[in-house]
C-alpha cells in the first residue's frame, strides 16, 4: 500500500519502503512508504489549507458525511477485520470486535459534537460589566497529529480521529510502523465518504523519525500520541520548541488487589482477561497482589481454567481467543524479561515458552516489590507476576512502588476495604472487583496520574481536548434592554 496525502496514495518522495509482514508466520503482507522529511511537511502543509474548507462544512454536514463513512465501515467489515488479524496476530474474532468499535466511536463522535454547547455568563454579578454579553463558543485547534500504536490500531485510531475530524480539526496519521495497513484502510474509506482530502493524511514511516518530525513542525496543533514513555518524552521535548500541545497515553503496570474475601470465581476470571490480545494492553493487570490465604488456591485455577483452557489455532477461525505478539522481537523481550525476573528470584510455575511471535501464558509466582517487574518494567505480554500479602495497607504499598498510574483493580466483597484502595491508589482508574482493563467507551480513560500520560480519551471528555474554547463579548448589548 501507499500513503495518503491529499486524497492520492503516494510513495515515498525517496522510494524507500517497509516491509509488513504476518507475525503469526514471518510471510510479507505488503510494503509502505518509509516516509521522507518533505513528505511528513507536504501532509501537514496540505491539511493546515485543507483544515480550513473542512471546518466550514456545517456541522449537520459532517454528521452526514461520517454517517456514509459508517456505511462504508459495514460494507468493509470482513476485509478490514481479516487485514486487521494478518498483520497483528491478534484472532479474528478480536478483530471483528475492533471494527466494530470503529463504527460506535465515530457514530458517538457525530452525536457529541452535534451537542457540544457553549456557554453564556450570568449578568450582573460583576460591577461595571451589567451591560455585557459574555457567550463561549468551541472551535476546533486545527491540525491534530495522531500517532498510533500496533496493539489496537483501529480502536485507537478511531479514538483519536473520529471526535477530531467530527469537531472540524485536519487529522495527520502515523499509524505503527509493524502494522499500518489496517489504518490505511480506514483513512481511505475517509476520503471515498467525502471528507476533504487533505483533512486526512496518512503517513508511514519508523516512529523515531517521522514523529519528531510531526512534533518539530510549528503548523501541528496538537500531537496526539498512544505509546510508551520514552517515546512521549521525545515527543514532548520536540514539540515543546514550539509550545504545541500534546495528549499522552504511556501505559502502565497495572495491580489488581484480589483479598481474602474475594469471589474467587470472579477474581480468576478477572485475571484471565489479561490473555486478551496475547496480554498486549496498556490497561489491564500486570501485577497480581494476592492475599496470602488464597494464593495458592488463585494460581491453581488461574492456570487450570483459564491459562490451559485458551485456544489456539488459525487465527481466521472464530473459535480461537488466543494469538501471537506483533513481533518476533517482541516476544524476544518479553523472554528477557522473564529470565530476568526469574534471576531475582521468582519462581516460573507455568510457561516460559516461546515459538517465534507465539508466547504461551506464563505465571511468575513468588514475586516481591524489589523486583524490577514491580516497578517500571511492563511486560507486554501474557505474564501473571503473583506478589502476596498480608494487610491491606501492604497490598496498597506493593501497588504504588510502580511509577506508572493508568489503571487498577480491586477484588473484595468489603466495600470499605474497596473504597480505601480507590482513594489510596494514584491511577486513572479503580475497577472495584474487575481488572484495571476495563474500558467503557464514554468515561474517561488515559494516565492522568504519574507516568501514564496526560489524556483522558473517551467520548464525555475528548472534545475538551480537540476542540478550544473562545470567549465573545458583546459590549454593551444589553444597555437598552437594562435602561428601559
Amino acid at each position: 500500500m501507499k500513503m495518503l496525502i491529499s486524497g492520492s496514495w503516494v510513495d515515498a518522495a525517496d522510494g524507500a519502503t517497509i516491509n509488513v509482514t504476518n507475525p503469526c508466520n514471518s510471510k510479507l503482507l505488503d510494503t509502505v512508504p518509509n516516509a521522507a522529511k518533505e513528505d511528513i511537511d507536504r501532509a501537514i502543509a496540505d491539511a493546515v489549507a485543507a483544515q480550513k474548507q473542512w471546518n466550514r462544512v456545517i456541522i449537520r454536514e459532517r454528521a452526514k458525511i461520517l454517517r456514509r463513512y459508517l456505511k462504508l465501515l459495514t460494507e468493509h467489515r470482513d476485509d478490514l477485520a481479516k487485514t486487521l488479524t494478518l498483520e497483528t496476530g491478534k484472532p479474528i474474532f478480536d478483530s471483528y470486535g475492533e471494527i466494530d468499535s470503529v463504527y460506535m466511536t465515530f457514530e458517538s463522535s457525530i452525536e457529541i459534537v452535534k451537542h457540544h454547547y457553549g456557554k453564556s455568563m450570568p449578568m450582573g454579578i460583576e460591577g461595571g460589566y451589567d451591560d455585557d454579553l459574555q457567550v463561549t463558543v468551541h472551535e476546533p485547534l486545527g491540525v491534530i497529529a495522531c500517532i498510533v500504536p500496533f496493539n489496537f490500531p483501529a480502536a485507537l485510531w478511531a479514538f483519536k480521529a473520529g471526535p477530531a475530524l467530527m469537531a472540524g480539526n485536519a487529522i495527520v496519521v502515523k499509524p505503527a510502523t509493524s502494522n499500518p495497513l489496517t489504518v490505511l484502510k480506514l483513512m481511505g474509506l475517509l476520503v471515498e465518504a467525502g471528507v476533504t482530502p487533505g483533512a486526512a493524511q496518512c503517513v508511514t514511516g519508523r516512529g523515531s523519525t517521522v514523529g519528531n518530525w510531526i512534533s518539530d513542525n510549528p503548523a501541528v496543533a496538537q500531537v496526539n500520541l498512544t505509546g510508551g514513555v520514552e517515546a512521549g518524552k521525545e515527543i514532548a521535548r520536540h514539540a515543546a520548541e514550539h509550545l504545541t500541545a500534546y495528549k499522552f497515553e504511556l501505559g502502565g503496570n497495572d495491580p489488581l488487589i484480589i483479598c481474602a474475601d474475594c469471589d474467587m470465581d470472579l477474581a480468576v476470571n478477572e485475571a484471565g482477561d489479561k490473555t486478551r490480545n496475547a496480554g498486549q494492553c496498556c490497561s489491564g493487570a500486570k501485577r497480581f497482589i494476592v492475599h496470602e490465604s488464597i494464593k495458592d488456591e488463585f494460581v491453581t485455577r488461574l492456570i487450570e481454567e483459564r491459562l490451559k483452557t485458551v485456544k489456539e489455532g488459525d487465527l481466521l477461525d472464530l473459535d480461537t481467543n488466543f494469538g501471537v505478539l506483533i513481533s518476533e522481537e517482541a516476544a524476544k523481550e518479553v523472554d528477557q524479561q522473564i529470565r530476568h525476573t526469574v534471576d531475582q528470584g521468582a519462581k516460573l510455575v507455568y510457561g516460559g515458552v516461546r515459538k517465534g511471535a507465539y508466547y504461551m501464558p506464563t505465571v511468575l509466582d513468588c514475586c516481591t516489590r524489589e523486583m524490577d517487574i514491580c516497578k517500571n518494567m511492563e511486560i507486554f505480554g501474557p505474564v501473571f507476576p503473583i506478589f502476596t500479602f498480608k494487610t491491606l495497607d501492604e497490598a496498597i504499598e506493593i501497588a504504588e512502588t510502580s511509577d506508572y498510574g493508568l489503571s487498577s483493580g480491586v477484588i473484595t466483597n468489603n466495600l470499605q476495604d474497596a473504597m480505601k484502595v480507590a482513594a489510596s491508589l494514584k491511577t486513572g482508574m479503580v475497577a472495584i472487583n474487575g481488572s484495571g482493563g476495563f474500558r467503557a467507551q464514554e468515561l474517561p480513560f488515559g494516565g492522568g496520574k504519574k507516568m501514564s500520560g496526560n489524556s483522558r480519551e473517551c467520548m464525555s471528555s475528548v472534545l475538551e481536548e480537540v476542540t478550544q474554547e473562545k470567549s465573545i463579548i458583546f459590549r454593551y448589548a444589553m444597555k437598552k434592554y437594562n435602561d428601559a
